[in-house]
Parts: structure tokens; sequence; C-alpha cells
């Protein structure tokens, strides 16, 4: 195969690659002012998200649940109410609602949704981000420059041991001592030391002191004795020294060094061309398989444009037919309730019933009214007798 010449990235897209990196930091600041740990992560016990969640691809199943789980938190945390969404939902429906929730705050969506089934990446984490702030804009939580706290010098108090013998404390004394009290009295001169050193020599030399006893004594003293020099990192001189050390084991060390990157040179460049006549070869061998591949690349880009034209419309679909499918469902209701009343014989029977009982009503009442008319016959037949005797006994006494 053909080596692969490497392509110089530009600096601009190589800041674009890495900028969901960046925004997923500042989304985990934003999730953290509005408290997801103890409001969110709690009902769901888990441990706190890292940095890298929703960038870096690890369960794709798991991270889609969360990212739309998230989602919804961040919408009914702006004060809208969301319907938490469960694991066996709909993906395209889920990832509909969360886009129409994002419009309606104002951002605009400018890919197709299917970005965001895996649950991973700039799109998913550009949506969490705007939710992030339209929640922290509805919370009312004002975002504020970090102020970092003035550092203080600290003031290292240098203990100086009394008993070593400090060369740069004797030459200030001996400046303070032996300067001429003028108006240069700040100015330390060598010139004016000299004579004074001398005068300090010929004076030691004219002591009277038994030079038996003076060494017997700097015996004694010299091992309470420090001498200690103080080296200015600032002396030219020392910086001197140092590079003159370092070129010396530069140059020493470089011997052996530049013979091995030789002969490391010498294999890099006879395993390279080798490498350059196996790829020659294999480009050979494998000149009309490439092409073949390169057609099936250039037709399986074909087919998953179609697929992706054909995609964006099943959600609106399954919209449709989940409307078509509760219509369905309250006609076979319906269709059931009346089937079932049309069937039933029970309103029948309760007529049966009714006349039945009715027509025992109006034989008791015909019942009755014989009884009664029997009655009034007698009364009638009674008081007939009666006034018949009264009228006989009316014309007997006439």
């Amino acid at each position: 195969m053909m080596r692969a010449e490497p392509r110089i990235i530009p600096e601009k897209e190589l800041e674009f690659s890495y900028a969901h990196f960046v925004c997923m930091e500042d989304l985990l600041d934003k999730l953290k002012l509005l408290k997801y740990e103890t409001e969110f992560l709690s009902g769901l016990k888990m441990k706190p998200l890292h940095k890298y969640y929703f960038v870096v691809v690890k369960n794709p199943g798991e991270q889609f649940y969360l990212f739309s789980l998230l989602a919804a938190w961040l919408i009914r945390k702006s004060g809208k109410d969301f319907r938490q969404p469960q694991e066996f939902d709909d993906p395209n429906d889920t990832i509909t609602n969360i886009l129409q929730a994002v419009k309606d705050n104002g951002t605009n969506v400018d890919f197709p949704p299917n970005k965001l089934k895996q649950g991973v990446g700039e799109h998913v984490v550009y949506i969490l981000d705007n939710l992030a702030s339209y929640a922290i804009k509805k919370n009312n939580i004002i975002l504020q420059k970090p102020k970092p706290p003035e550092e203080k010098e600290e003031e290292t108090e240098v203990l100086e041991d009394e008993s070593e013998i400090n060369l740069d404390r004797v030459e200030e004394e001996m400046i303070a001592v032996y300067s001429d009290d003028s108006d240069e009295e700040n100015i330390f001169h060598l010139d004016d030391l000299r004579p004074v050193k001398r005068e300090m020599r010929s004076a030691e030399i004219k002591a009277d002191v038994d030079e038996e006893s003076w060494k017997l004594e700097v015996e004694k003293v010299l091992p309470q004795l420090k001498v200690t020099i103080k080296n200015d990192s600032r002396d030219w001189r020392s910086h001197l020294d140092q590079m003159k050390t370092h070129k010396a084991s530069i140059e020493e060390c470089l011997g052996t060094t530049k013979v091995q990157l030789e002969k490391l040179h010498k294999e890099v460049s006879v395993a390279l061309e080798k490498i350059g006549g196996r790829e020659k070869y294999f480009n050979r061998e494998l000149e009309n398989i490439l092409e073949e591949y390169r057609n099936l690349q250039d037709q399986l880009s074909k087919i998953k444009d179609n697929y992706r034209n054909i995609s964006s419309g099943v959600a609106e679909r399954n919209r449709e037919l989940h409307k078509l499918n509760d219509r369905l469902e309250s006609v076979k209701q319906q269709m059931e309730e009346r089937g079932s009343s049309m069937t039933d014989g029970t309103p029948l029977v309760n007529i049966k019933k009714s006349v039945a009982r009715i027509k025992a009503e109006i034989v008791d009442m015909d019942v009755r009214i014989g009884v009664l008319e029997c009655i009034l016959l007698q009364t009638k037949v009674r008081d007939e007798k009666m006034i018949e005797n009264e009228f006989g006994r009316q014309i007997s006494v006439f």
C-alpha cells in the first residue's frame, strides 16, 4: 500500500478539535453551580461525572440514557414541564423532545438529530451546555470572574551563627570602622583600606607575643571556627565555570553518543529502504483490490446518505403512527361497548317481569272492584227493603 504523507493540520483546525473538551469542563462547573450532585445524582446513586464523560466513547447505551436524563433534569430546572425519559423509550422521540425544548429556549440547532444517538460528542456537549446556561439564567445565578488571593512575600529570617567567621561581615565591620566620616561615609574605597591593612600587619609583627603560646591557642580555637564563603549566584565567574564544566561533560559524552546515533541512522535508513520496496511491491499487487475498495467506499457513502435522508423522517412517521394507534384503540373500545349493549337481553327480561307484575296488579284490582260492586249491590238491596218496609208501615197506620 502507498505510504500516506503526513498532513499538516492548521492551527485553527487543531484548536477546534479540542474545543469540546474545554466546553465539557465548563459544563461540569455549571452543573456544580446547579447542585447536580445532590439533586440529580443522589436519586441515581452514581458517582460524579468526570470531565471527559460526554467526550470519549465508553458505553454508548449508558451515555445516551444519562444524557437524556440530564437534559430532562436541566429542562425542568429551567422551570418547564418535561417527562422523565425511560430506558425503553424510543430514542428518536426522546431526541426530538429535547431538541424542541432547546429550540424553545432560542438556541439554533443546525445538525441532524441522529448526531445525539450515541450520547457522546461535541453536539451532545453543545446541547447540555446550552441547557445548563439557560437554567443558570432562570435560577438567577450570577457568574463573576475569580479573584486570586493576594500573595504576601514571606520574610525569611536568617540566624547567623556567631561562632562562624563570615568574610562579608568582617568586611562590613572593617568598612564601618575605617571609612571616612565625611560626606562620602556610605562609600567603601579599597584604596583607603590597603594602607590600613598594612599598618595592622606591621602592628601584629611588632607585637610582643610568644609564638609558641599563640600557636597553641590557635590550635585550641581552630576546631570551633568555621569559615563560610557565600557564592553570589549573579556572579558571571560562577556562570562561566558552570559553562566550562557542562561543555567538558558534553564533549566527553558526544564521542560515544555520536557513534551510536550514526549506527542507528544507518539501521533506520536500511529499514526505510526495505519498507519502501515492500510498499511498491504491495501497490503493484493490490492495485485492482484498492480500486475495488474505493468503489465500495463510494457506494457505502451513497448508502449512508440515503439512510440519513430516510431516517430523518422516521421520527415524524412514528409520531403519526402513535396517534393513529390511539385513535384505533378508542374506536375499538366504542365498538365493544356498543356490541355488548346490543347483545345484552337484561332490559327485555326486566320489561317482561314488569308486564307480568302489572298484569297481576290488574287482576287484583279487578277482584277488588268485583268485591266492591257486590258490597254496593247488597247495600242497595238492603236499603230498598228498608224503604219498602217503612212505606208498608205508614200505609197500615193510615
